[in-house]
């Protein structure tokens, strides 16, 4: 059985960073979005992005940037995957792709088996999506789940990653439920909002990979 890929989103200092690393996550997500509690500036992120050695992969989350705000983004940043958190089309995405050869990932949120069918018009777009509670104030990071029965037969051409809610203490469930090729976590690893715990970090990478 292939191994379960880790995420850990919304890192804001080099410790959790290390963190991160040092746990074996696969991915680091780098927010750049300003109503988040988790934003980094575009200086910020790219320094973070400096100390992600080169076997993490660095996840830029941006929601509904301009083309010129997010080339811009691209450029500073350097990330090896830019996952879309708005309203961003599968159109959008297609060239995104096409004009910068970057991994391009959509957040969807899930209400129900409605929102899983409504996914199929980003394969071919999106190179993975990423399947998380619906929209709260904030399109993601809210640390609310969905019903994960409805991923048990899921199946599909796109790479996919389950997001939501997910926490040490829950993270080993999920996966059993939903098979879930990654999983990707923000606040269920902090002690407050933006203010990630390296303990719950490494207790995270742990859980998913028992």
């Amino acid at each position: 059985m292939t191994a379960t890929l880790v995420k850990i989103c919304g890192l804001s200092t080099p410790e959790t960073v290390a963190a991160a690393a040092n746990a074996r996550a696969d991915y680091v997500g780098l927010v750049h979005f300003e109503k988040s509690p988790r934003h980094l500036s575009l200086a910020e992120a790219a320094r973070l992005r400096g100390l992600v050695p080169p076997q993490v992969k660095v996840v830029l989350l941006v929601v509904n940037l301009a083309p010129a705000a997010l080339a811009e983004a691209v450029r500073e940043v350097r990330p090896d995957v830019v996952q879309f958190h708005g309203a961003e089309t599968p159109e959008t995405l297609a060239r995104f792709r096409a004009e910068t050869g970057i991994e391009a990932w959509r957040a969807l949120g899930v209400r129900g088996a409605d929102s899983l069918a409504a996914a199929a018009r980003f394969h071919g777009a999106a190179d993975r999506l990423l399947f998380d509670a619906p929209a709260s104030g904030l399109p993601g990071g809210n640390g609310t789940r969905f019903d994960w029965d409805l991923l048990r037969a899921y199946k599909a051409p796109t790479p996919w990653g389950l997001a939501g809610g997910l926490t040490p203490a829950n993270v080993g469930e999920a996966i059993r439920l939903t098979g879930a090729p990654l999983v990707d976590t923000s606040s269920g690893v902090e002690s407050a909002p933006g203010i990630k715990d390296v303990d719950k970090i490494a207790a995270f990478c742990k859980a998913a990979r028992i």
